[in-house]
């Protein structure tokens, strides 16, 4: 049975039971940036780098290639996510644009569509009209409700451009450096090779189960997908340079 409330407008006490967390996830712009270029950033170089190791042997080609490779990437993928960014708030602004000057070509038109979405969610009689009025007589607050609840739109950050091209940018240079420490340490291109592997791989695998942690995925599945991902790449690199070199 409903509980009977003394007073109509406060919430009625929570219902007993055992005690549970709120564990929604929305992951953010950053660790959505963080994703994008660790991944890659793990994967192609590592790719470039097995790639070169069965068609030279020799570590300070590889090295060469695959810091070229990670700063033309980095430079890449920085501006990738700046314009991305940029691009989405080119078109909230638009969009606010348009919306702010149909508030005042078709102020009535508008106004209704104001009700629909009240009507929509349950407002009906005095209460309708009062809130539609309500949100109308501020002009700001109009063009606001319009661009959340009728094109469900939300303002992006304006400093979220920038800081999106230094994470995905930064993060794709960190990945990158891991599949190349081992031909920098080591004199032989093929021990240079496995030890890059093992690394790599361990670094897929790690890297795979913190994205799903981050997002709320299985980790293991998200683990082991992100280490084959980065291991067919490197594989099928390695083979079509000896290939092509034999």
């Amino acid at each position: 049975m409903d509980a009977v409330l003394a007073d109509p407008d406060s919430l009625p006490p929570m219902p007993a039971g055992p005690p549970h967390g709120e564990e929604h996830f929305t992951a953010s712009q950053t660790v959505r940036d963080l994703v994008i270029g660790t991944a890659d950033g793990l994967t192609v170089p590592f790719a470039l780098a097995a790639g070169l190791s069965g068609a030279v042997a020799a570590n300070a080609v590889i090295v060469t290639a695959g810091l070229a490779e990670i700063a033309a990437g980095c430079v890449a993928m920085g501006l990738g996510g700046f314009l991305a960014a940029r691009t989405e708030l080119d078109h909230y602004r638009n969009e606010r644009r348009r919306e702010a000057e149909e508030t005042v070509l078709y102020p009535e038109r508008e106004r209704w569509e104001v009700m629909a979405v009240f009507h929509r969610d349950g407002l009906r009689g005095p209460a309708l009209q009062q809130a539609t009025d309500a949100i109308c007589a501020d002009r700001e607050r109009w063009i606001d409700f319009m661009m959340r609840h009728e094109l469900e739109l939300s303002a992006p950050d304006p400093a979220e451009a920038p800081r999106s091209a230094v994470t995905i940018g930064g993060a794709y240079v960190a990945g990158g450096l891991v599949p190349l420490l081992p031909y920098v340490l080591l004199a032989d291109t093929h021990a240079a090779l496995q030890l890059s592997c093992v690394l790599t791989g361990l670094a897929l695998l790690g890297f795979g189960w913190l994205k799903a942690r981050a997002i709320g995925m299985p980790p293991l599945r998200s683990a082991l997908q992100t280490a084959l991902i980065g291991g067919l790449a490197a594989g099928v690199a390695y083979l079509v340079a000896r290939w092509v070199g034999s």
